[in-house]
This record gives structure tokens, C-alpha cells and sequence, in this order.
């Protein structure tokens, strides 16, 4: 994968060492400035989405509203397209809306404006579909490139990484509870999906297994749930 970096030996080792941390790390700060989670002074915690909306998000959405629980959906454009419908429900139900680019691609080694393109599309398709203007953005997979600092510039929206990812597209549900909740910490960002990139039938129901497990027993912890951007707030 790092054939591209010129040199040889210990250097290039190095600069792909410093590559790889700064496109994956959910800390590194290299191509864009972003979060892995807030400050930790209150025992609060943010549940995140990816991929969504899909048929799928509105029962999530049924239990979190049970719940009383506030959570941060990163929505990709093309499956707001598909379901506008869902997508302002989210917000109607008291939850902020992130942008997770357009199509859903994979961002490395592709060109500054390419990563502008797909981020201001979906930028405009939320806009567009549900009167809300995001404030944060997430990369597919979590992995950024060169061109993500100029366009978060552009449309003012803050990176947000993760402090617990779930694998929940490739997980039982218990196996994702069991890994979100040995992982929590007060002021913890939790990456679960309500979409499988822009598929217009995802299979989640892991997900959704995970998080009514998830959900009672943080509670019973101690654990109130916030957005991403409350959660930031010192």
C-alpha cells in the first residue's frame, strides 16, 4: 500500500509509520483537525451512527425516543436522497446530524477535490432535505487524506473519529455490547452503523441487538447519553 512513498529503508518505514498514523489514528490531527472524544468531566457518553438512513434507522430511532436517549447520526448524501423522510425524523427526534461524505468512498490517495466534491454534496443534500446545517464530519472508514483540512475549512465542520468502535458490520450483537461497554470511559465516542455504506437494504440488526444491550446497562452505571457536540462541551 505505501509503494507510492519515495525512498528507502528506515526513511521510508518512517514517513509511512507517520502516513499511516495520520490517515487511521482516531487521535492524529495530521490532514484535518478532528476529535476521538470529549473532555470526560461529567459520566456522559455519545452513541454515533454511520452510513445511515436506511429503513433500518427508524427502529433505532423508536427505541432511542424509549430511552430518552440523544445520539449523533453521520449521514451519507445519497441515502438522504433515498430516505429524506428518515433523515428528518432523526432531527426531528431531538438528534444531530453529521456529514459522512456523499457515496462513501474510501479517501486516501484520491485528490483534494474529489474529497471536496463528496463532502459538499452531502453537505447540501442534508441541508437541502432537512433544514439542518451540520457542524461535523466523519470520513468513511475513518480514514483521512490530504484535502480534508481545506474543505473542513470550507464548510466549517469539525472531524470527529471515535474512542470505541463496535464492528458491528462484522459482529454478533453480544460481541458488540461486550466490546462497547468494556470499552466506555465518561466523555467516550461509541461508532456503531444504521447503514452499510450507501446499500439500500442493510442488514443491521447486530447493531441494533448491541445497542438495547448497550444502552440499559451504561444507564445503570451512571451513563447519560449526549450528541457529539454537547458532549465537547467542557
Amino acid at each position: 500500500m505505501w509503494g507510492w512513498i519515495a525512498g528507502s529503508g528506515a526513511a521510508a518505514a518512517a514517513a509511512a509509520g507517520v502516513s499511516a498514523y495520520g490517515i487511521a489514528a482516531p487521535s492524529a490531527q495530521l490532514f484535518a483537525p478532528s476529535v476521538c472524544r470529549g473532555p470526560g468531566r461529567r459520566r456522559s457518553i455519545a452513541l454515533t451512527f454511520d452510513d445511515g438512513p436506511s429503513p433500518a434507522t427508524l427502529e433505532l430511532l423508536d427505541f432511542l425516543a424509549k430511552q430518552s436517549v440523544r445520539a449523533t447520526f453521520f449521514q451519507c448524501g445519497r441515502n438522504v436522497e433515498r430516505h429524506p423522510e428518515i433523515a428528518r425524523a432523526a432531527l426531528s427526534a431531538g438528534h444531530e446530524l453529521g456529514n459522512h461524505t456523499d457515496s462513501h468512498p474510501r479517501l486516501y490517495l484520491r485528490s483534494p477535490r474529489f474529497i471536496d466534491q463528496e463532502f459538499t454534496r452531502a453537505q447540501r443534500i442534508i441541508q437541502d432535505a432537512t433544514g439542518a446545517t451540520p457542524r461535523l464530519l466523519r470520513a468513511p472508514y475513518g480514514l483521512r487524506w490530504l484535502g480534508m483540512r481545506a474543505t473542513q475549512r470550507k464548510l466549517n465542520l469539525l472531524g470527529v473519529m471515535w474512542t470505541v468502535l463496535g464492528h458491528d458490520w462484522e459482529w454478533p450483537a453480544p460481541r458488540v455490547a461486550d466490546r462497547v461497554l468494556r470499552k466506555a470511559s465518561p466523555g467516550g465516542i461509541v461508532c456503531l452503523h444504521d447503514g452499510r455504506t450507501i446499500r439500500p437494504e442493510p442488514d443491521v440488526s447486530a447493531m441494533l441487538g448491541a445497542v438495547k444491550r448497550i444502552v440499559p446497562v451504561l444507564k445503570d452505571q451512571g451513563y447519560s447519553f449526549e450528541t457529539v457536540s454537547d458532549l465537547l462541551i467542557a
